[in-house]
């Protein structure tokens, strides 16, 4: 399974989201910092998620990060994130 799924996965059965896109970048950053031959390196992620309306920017960013698990995050280097309610 990709790192790519595996947010995927952890995402959904987090979350039950109304909407999920989790994509791999990494070529985009080929030649930067973090970059790792075959990707799996840089992500984005966009979310929708109602539950999250009552929540500040940083406690849903941080609900994110928890959903993910620190296993993944830290075999990645960069997660960016466009969480809506």
């Amino acid at each position: 399974m990709t790192v790519q799924d595996e947010i995927y996965q952890k995402l959904s059965s987090a979350f039950s989201p109304e909407s999920l896109n989790v994509v791999d970048e990494s070529e985009d950053h080929r030649g930067h910092a973090g970059y790792q031959e075959g990707g799996q390196s840089h992500f984005r992620v966009a979310i929708v998620v109602p539950e999250f309306a009552e929540m500040s920017r940083i406690a849903r960013h941080r609900a994110v990060h928890v959903a993910i698990g620190p296993e993944i995050i830290g075999r990645i280097h960069a997660l960016t994130l466009d969480i809506n309610s």
